[in-house]
């Protein structure tokens, strides 16, 4: 596990738990979707109760939607200290969960103690972007394709 003095981050797929992919979900609402990301991130044990507040909190502040039926969600700054473990969960809702007019299909919570979340968004962003594989990410149904989609590129890093 990477950690704040640790000045080379995890992999994407170093910090995801084949039991943090979870496929087949629905939720009723923006808000539903980020507490079942944070229950994911607490069943991982990477987080204490408290942070999933944290990322409600940052997304009333600013939309954590990124483009390409995803959203990333994860807590405030003040959030870092419910951290327990960095770690990345993935759920997929395959019917897509309203997120302030767009469709979102695919969340991808983060949880990451000192500054670890931004070097986790940054990769998240090389993969995500890519119309490519953000569609394939929003079509996976297999753990293994979803480690597949969020293994950079050697020649994206």
């Amino acid at each position: 596990m990477s950690n704040e003095t640790d000045p080379t981050p995890a992999s994407l797929s170093a910090l995801l738990a084949e039991t943090s992919i979870r496929l087949d979900l629905t939720a009723s609402n923006k808000e539903d979707a980020i507490r079942q990301t944070g229950a994911a991130l607490l069943e991982a044990g990477a987080i204490d109760a408290s942070y999933t507040n944290a990322m409600l909190e940052r997304e009333r502040s600013v939309s954590t939607f990124v483009g390409e039926g995803v959203a990333i969600p994860h807590g405030t700054l003040s959030g870092k200290d419910s951290v327990i473990n960095d770690a990345l969960v993935v759920l997929r809702f395959p019917d897509g969960v309203d997120w302030d007019g767009n469709d979102v299909r695919v969340c991808v919570g983060i949880a990451a103690r000192g500054n670890g979340h931004i070097a986790l968004l940054s990769q998240l962003a090389t993969v995500l972007l890519d119309p490519d594989r953000a569609a394939a990410l929003r079509a996976a149904t297999t753990s293994s394709l979803v480690y597949e989609l969020l293994t950079p590129d050697p020649e994206d890093e």
